[in-house]
């Protein structure tokens, strides 16, 4: 007896349940129809699987980032916000805040879309927090750059790999909290 008493609270219980995930399902369709083709989500989406694998290929190391960036028409891309990069940014970088990228003010910073490309972030730094403020791992400035610039056709784009110690580095920075020092 107290197993069908079980059962017959659970079937209303799971009907319910079953009724709400439909009605979540039926909204998420009609959401997922709304019109726009300025967005394509999808589109994100595998792009930004093919770019995972090639972005696991151009992660460098501190050491090969500084040879990379001494080779001519190299261009070191920094795509943090302008007050960050005002604050500390590594020098000589060309800078265009993320929110900004189109293809006409890429095209200003990064004229030629086969040359190679540095990008780095505020998750590459540490012990300047007001320069590179720390970000949450998924959100990463380097995902979205990386991904965005192959996206807007640059083809030779590399990322710094590692979390590098601002006061131990051999990269050169830039930037007001330096000039202020």
């Amino acid at each position: 007896m107290r197993i069908a008493c079980f059962k017959m609270n659970t079937v209303p219980k799971l009907a319910a349940g079953l009724a709400l995930t439909i009605s979540l399902s039926h909204a998420s369709a009609q959401t997922n129809t709304i019109p726009n083709r300025l967005i394509d989500y999808p589109g994100f989406l595998a792009t930004a699987g093919e770019v995972g694998r090639l972005r696991a290929e151009r992660r460098v190391t501190e050491e090969q980032f500084i040879n990379m960036s001494s080779e001519p028409g190299t261009v070191v891309f920094d795509a943090r916000s302008d007050d960050k990069y005002q604050r500390m940014h590594i020098k000589g970088a060309k800078h265009l805040d993320f929110t900004e990228i189109t293809a006409d003010n890429l095209a200003k910073v990064i004229p030629s879309k086969s040359a190679r490309v540095l990008i780095y972030c505020n998750n590459n730094f540490l012990n300047e927090p007001a320069a590179f403020a720390t970000k949450a791992p998924a959100a990463s400035l380097n995902i979205h750059t990386f991904n965005t610039l192959v996206n807007y056709g640059y083809t030779n784009v590399y990322e710094l790999g590692p979390l590098v110690d601002v006061r131990k580095s051999r990269i050169e920075f830039d930037g007001t909290l330096l000039r202020a020092k």
